[in-house]
């Protein structure tokens, strides 16, 4: 008889999808070379417990510091995405046939 793998519980899956993100993101910042370690800024404020807590589980993580790491690296990455909408603003191509739905 053989074992069977334990069933990943959807929430275990999600933990796993979401620390694979992190972890990009992470890396992402330390190629950018923002997360050089030798040199360090204090950064300090205060914010409703309960955001913490629920920013902590989202993220999946327990220490305060690698919550305020992750989030300075996420605000800190580039979004592709509003930059093509800053770049591409007003103009649709001229055969675009936008449908209001109005008649």
């Amino acid at each position: 008889m053989t074992a069977s793998k334990p069933a990943i519980r959807p929430d275990d899956a999600e933990r796993a999808a979401s620390a694979r993100v992190h972890a990009t993101i992470l890396e992402e910042a330390r190629r950018a070379g923002l997360l050089d370690e030798a040199v360090t800024e204090q950064v300090s404020f205060s914010a409703p417990p309960a955001l913490v807590e629920a920013a902590k589980r989202e993220a999946g993580i327990e220490s305060t510091r690698e919550l305020g790491v992750l989030a300075l690296a996420m605000l800190a990455r580039p979004d592709p995405v509003a930059a093509f909408l800053r770049r591409t603003d007003g103009r649709l191509g001229a055969d675009h046939d936008l449908d209001t739905g109005s008649r």
